[in-house]
């Protein structure tokens, strides 16, 4: 028995390691179509934003006074910005992943959707920001407030939603025909198989989710269309003006402030988290070591589950006395089974008929007025985006380059020892946490002081916003690995490097790819803020469409320039995702998945 068990080890550890042939990249009529429509749509809607931009005179400037003493405030208010994006980013993570899942039309239209979605930068969704929710509340800071959850929401959801996608499809055959052979369908099937596989993948991006809300915290605080502005109060507010005024024992107190947060969140939430997570990997054997807590300091391990279970005993006896009184309620005619399946089929009939009116609508209005915006004259800037991009894809290959460089050996490491892995993942949360925003000028002033350039500036601050989505990914896929693979590779002698070959490097790759591509996303948006920058009156730049979408947002308003921009973008991003990182993907998931 002992045997047939090693043997069936290693036979899946060789699936999980299998060599494909390279892939070949083949562009048939039907992926340009897609990929044209896809362009198009996204375009269409973009313009349909700028047609409104008459709607920035609603926003009022307003100054956020630097004093320690509003600090308590700003914490509080910052904090509840970032709670309310993560869970609307949450409860569309999970809706948007399990259907892009499902594969077919679904896949198809929503996977480019939201690889699209992830690298248009947060500055490009600054019109739909202003346009729509400031005008929607009459420019009062109700309206202001629901742009800058908006602006974070963007930072926080479209990793997750991938994290969910690659979750469900790279679940193993056997556990879904296992299932199915119960008869488990729909809601029972997304219960006992769809969820629990996603929450490893959930919990570690909620992590890098929280950790890139707090990084573009400024951007979104301070909301900013050509003339018109609006500064929320909040950190990212006060650490900007605090850093923009020189006040360095304000900035000093502002971080320390946001590091509390960041500790406090850590032990209270992503520590028991963690250790939940961890009764959702796939074992198929005992596992040799017991689950250790994953706090950043051991000897407060305790203090994150006590506080949980204080706040359940306070919120449990509402919560029953809510669902008491709604037991308690009389209760409608009983339907049928048939009558159900009738209402629930009007119903998706209802609801998918308004989303297609809907979207046919906007699509059309979006069409008009991108005819209508590029027709206007353009500015003679516009002949500087091709050397503009080609730049800053340059300036991001180098970003990336340097990314694997240390996250590849750091997730090798923590594949081999837990302490390390328990060290390395509160780090990094930490210090991907701090706005790097807020130490740009300390960083430019520096790089350029010592290379007399922008460019290794620039490449240093679109790193800033690039490695932790390779981290914290390949973090993920490393806890995943079932510890009888780890133990059937060390019973059969394999060296340390022939287990990373053999075993841990292909059972990470799927989550190598997940993490390659929304960390493209998130260098994108790092290079609005990379390439184009103000300090003192003085301006920083290199040449780069980021830059050009920085003057024209910030310091022209020209839409017909950072529609030009932005689409330019977009394109390339599209060219690379249906070039590039689908066809890895896809590689990935069929030929590195754990089967049995």
């Amino acid at each position: 028995m002992q045997f047939a068990l090693e043997r069936n080890a290693d036979a899946a550890m060789l699936r999980v390691s299998g060599h494909g042939k390279m892939f070949g990249i083949k562009i048939n009529t039907r992926r340009l179509i897609n990929g044209s429509l896809s362009f198009l749509a996204l375009a269409a809607i973009i313009a349909l934003f700028f047609a409104y931009r008459s709607h920035a005179q609603h926003l009022i400037a307003h100054n956020v006074p630097v004093s320690i003493a509003h600090l308590p405030y700003y914490a509080f208010c910052s904090f509840y910005r970032m709670l309310a994006a993560y869970i609307i980013a949450l409860l569309f993570s999970i809706i948007y992943g399990m259907a892009a899942a499902r594969g077919g039309l679904y896949e198809r239209i929503l996977i480019p959707a939201i690889d699209i979605a992830q690298s248009v930068p947060v500055v490009g969704f600054f019109p739909a920001a202003v346009y729509f929710f400031v005008a929607l509340a009459h420019g009062s800071r109700l309206g202001v407030e629901m742009a800058a959850i908006f602006l974070i929401f963007t930072s926080q959801a479209w990793n997750m939603a991938l994290g969910v996608y690659e979750a469900v499809k790279t679940i193993p055959d056997d556990s879904r025909d296992a299932l199915e052979s119960f008869g488990a369908r729909g809601w029972l099937k997304f219960k006992r198989l769809l969820m629990p596989a996603s929450v490893p993948k959930l919990v570690y991006n909620s992590i890098l989710s929280w950790v890139a809300g707090w990084y573009f915290l400024i951007a979104c605080e301070i909301i900013t269309v050509g003339p018109a502005s609006y500064r929320l109060p909040g950190l990212g507010s006060f650490l900007w003006e605090a850093a923009e005024n020189g006040r360095n024992f304000d900035l000093a107190a502002g971080l320390l402030t946001l590091l509390a947060i960041i500790v406090l969140m850590d032990m209270i939430v992503w520590q028991p988290l963690s250790a939940w997570a961890e009764k959702f990997r796939y074992e198929f054997a005992a596992s040799s070591g017991a689950a250790q807590s994953l706090g950043m300091l051991d000897a407060l391990a305790g203090v994150g589950p006590a506080i949980t279970r204080a706040i359940r005993s306070i919120l449990l006896p509402p919560m029953r006395l809510i669902a008491s009184a709604l037991n308690a309620m009389p209760r409608g005619p009983q339907l049928s089974p048939e009558q159900s399946r009738r209402a629930g089929r009007m119903v998706r009939t209802l609801v998918i008929g308004a989303i297609v009116i809907f979207t046919a609508w906007a699509l059309g209005r979006g069409f008009f007025a991108l005819i209508r915006t590029l027709s206007q004259p353009w500015p003679s800037d516009a002949k500087q985006i091709p050397a503009a991009i080609l730049a800053s894809t340059i300036r991001m290959t180098v970003a990336y380059a340097i990314s694997l460089a240390w996250t590849v050996p750091c997730a090798l490491a923590a594949s081999e020892s837990p302490r390390f892995n328990r060290i390395l993942s509160p780090i990094a949360e930490i210090v991907g946490s701090m706005p790097a925003t807020a130490l740009f000028p300390v960083i430019v002033i520096f790089v350029i002081q010592v290379t007399g350039g922008m460019n290794l500036a620039s490449i240093l601050l679109i790193l800033t916003g690039m490695q932790w989505y390779l981290l914290f990914n390949l973090l993920a896929g490393v806890n995943q690995v079932p510890e009888d693979l780890k133990e059937a590779a060390r019973a059969f002698g394999l060296s340390r490097y022939a287990r990373w070959r053999k075993l841990i490097l292909p059972a990470v790759m799927p989550s190598l790819i997940t993490g390659s591509i929304t960390a493209w996303g998130g260098g994108w948006n790092a290079l609005i803020l990379s390439e184009y920058f103000v300090y003192k009156s003085q301006t920083y730049q290199v040449i780069g469409i980021g830059a050009l979408l920085d003057a024209a947002t910030y310091k022209t308003g020209n839409g017909v320039m950072i529609l030009l921009s932005l689409l330019s973008m977009i394109l390339v991003v599209l060219l690379l995702n249906r070039l590039m990182w689908r066809p890895l993907y896809n590689l990935a998931t069929e030929r590195y998945r754990l089967d049995y």
